[in-house]
């Protein structure tokens, strides 16, 4: 898959789950926001209620997409026999998807209402989402190949001295542009602060105003049109490499962490929502079949 298609694909997914959450919120508007006591004497009770022809549908399917989601992104990642099927990235962010879509689903099945043991997988699925936005940020965070594998600090830093040389052969810019951008960045590494989210914050505040420092720098050294932008987005570059290269170590146990934290979580989630299930269907809750 080139950058364009993949490019695509991403759109479409984002599209799909923007344009399901707007439907439904928009179909059902009436419906969901009427207080729960009158929502029995309400024109698309039977329709939207836990239990009726489309909350109950959406429940279903809300689930299947989670169970998906999560079992075919560990069979990639674990098991040998699916290891060359696919990229690990792609099924990642597939596994994100439905994991994002599925959650959606189930609210609406819901009807908002959240009470008993299904509020405690209602909470845990929140949980299991909220925790993979911080996980799909740590991961980003960590450079790999394009078969996702992770790299190591050697080569990190051997890119940042290719885009270094690239900034000062192909385009000629001023050497003491370079190396006064090149310290500033350092200095920027260097900053220590107690908080770690903070520290975060404050970095990439720096670096905008680095990338706008270079900029100018630029202009000023007469450097415009397409030479201009090339340099700039080789500066971006440079400049993600850069702390990448700062929070690799930090980014790896925090991943480590991560997964601590979001494996329990998903666990609960799952075992109450089978056990949701099971209820459900010994008290004849069987949609349509």
């Amino acid at each position: 898959m080139n950058q364009l298609a993949h490019r695509i694909y991403i759109i479409s997914l984002v599209l799909v789950t923007v344009l399901v959450f707007g439907l439904l919120a928009f179909y059902g508007a009436g419906y969901y926001t009427t207080g729960i006591a009158e929502r029995h004497f309400h024109e698309q009770n039977e329709l939207l209620k836990p239990t009726g022809l489309i909350g109950h549908g959406l429940g279903i399917i809300g689930s299947v997409f989670m169970l998906i989601g999560v079992f075919s992104y560990m069979a990639r990642k674990r098991i040998r026999r699916f290891s060359r099927i696919g990229k690990l990235k792609y099924w990642l962010e597939f596994h994100i998807f439905l994991c994002t879509l599925g959650p959606i689903l189930v609210l609406f099945h819901t009807s908002f209402k959240f009470g008993g043991l299904v509020a405690v997988s209602f909470w845990s699925m929140v949980a299991v989402v909220i925790s993979g936005v911080i996980g799909r940020f740590i991961y980003l965070q960590i450079p790999r190949t394009i078969e996702g594998r992770e790299m190591s600090l050697n080569d990190l830093n051997t890119m940042e001295t290719g885009l270094f040389s690239d900034l000062k052969n192909q385009l000629n810019i001023n050497s003491g542009i370079l190396i006064g951008m090149n310290e500033a960045l350092q200095q920027g590494t260097a900053t220590k602060e107690m908080n770690y989210l903070v520290r975060i914050v404050r970095r990439f505040i720096f670096e905008r105003k680095l990338v706008n420092q270079f900029r100018r720098e630029l202009k000023s050294q007469k450097l415009k049109g397409k030479n201009l932008r090339k340099a700039v987005r080789i500066f971006k570059t440079k400049i993600i490499l850069n702390r990448r290269i700062a929070w690799l170590s930090s980014m790896q146990n925090f991943l480590r962490y991560w997964h601590v934290a979001h494996l329990p979580f998903a666990l609960i989630m799952l075992v109450i929502m089978i056990v949701h299930i099971v209820v459900a269907l010994l008290f004849g809750y069987k949609w349509i079949f």
